[in-house]
C-alpha cells in the first residue's frame, strides 16, 4: 500500500492513495490553515470508522441479515500535550433493517473489533482505549 502527500502551501496538503483517489487536508486557521479540508487526525478517525463499518456490513451481509443501513459514529479523546495522540475512541453503530437479529449484530461488531478491523486493532495495540456499542433500528414494512 502506498500514498503520496503533497504540500500545497500554508497548512494545506493533498493526499493521493495508491489506488488513485485524492483527499484535501488542511489545518485550522490558528495553525496557518484555511479550513479547506479535513484535519489529518480526523482522517485517521474517519479511516478507523470506515474500516470497522465495512467489516460490520460485510459480516451482516454474509450472515444474510436484512441490513439496509449502517452508520458508525465515532468520538475520540486526545492527549492534552504533544504528541496529542488518541487516548480513547468510542464507536457507536446504528444498524437499520427489517428483522435484524441482535445476536448477529452483536457478533458482527465484536468480530470487527477483535479480529478484522486492522485500523482498530492497530490503534488498540498502540494503547488507545477503543470501545464499541450498537443500536438496532427496526424499519417499518
Amino acid at each position: 500500500m502506498k500514498a503520496r502527500i503533497q504540500w500545497a502551501g500554508e497548512a494545506l496538503f493533498l493526499g493521493e492513495s495508491g489506488s488513485g483517489h485524492a483527499v484535501v487536508m488542511d489545518g485550522p486557521p490558528e495553525s496557518g490553515g484555511r479550513n479547506l479540508g479535513v484535519r489529518p487526525m480526523e482522517m485517521l478517525l474517519i479511516g478507523l470508522g470506515g474500516c470497522t463499518n465495512f467489516d460490520v456490513v460485510s459480516i451482516l451481509k454474509k450472515s444474510r441479515q436484512p441490513i439496509e443501513s449502517c452508520e458508525a459514529f465515532l468520538e475520540a479523546e486526545r492527549a492534552s500535550e504533544d504528541p496529542k495522540v488518541f487516548t480513547k475512541i468510542h464507536v457507536h453503530f446504528v444498524v437499520k433493517g427489517r428483522g435484524l437479529k441482535e445476536a448477529q449484530v452483536k457478533r458482527a461488531v465484536e468480530l470487527s473489533a477483535e479480529k478484522y478491523c486492522s485500523a482498530s486493532i492497530m490503534l488498540g495495540r498502540a494503547g488507545v482505549e477503543i470501545t464499541h456499542d450498537y443500536e438496532i433500528v427496526e424499519l417499518g414494512a
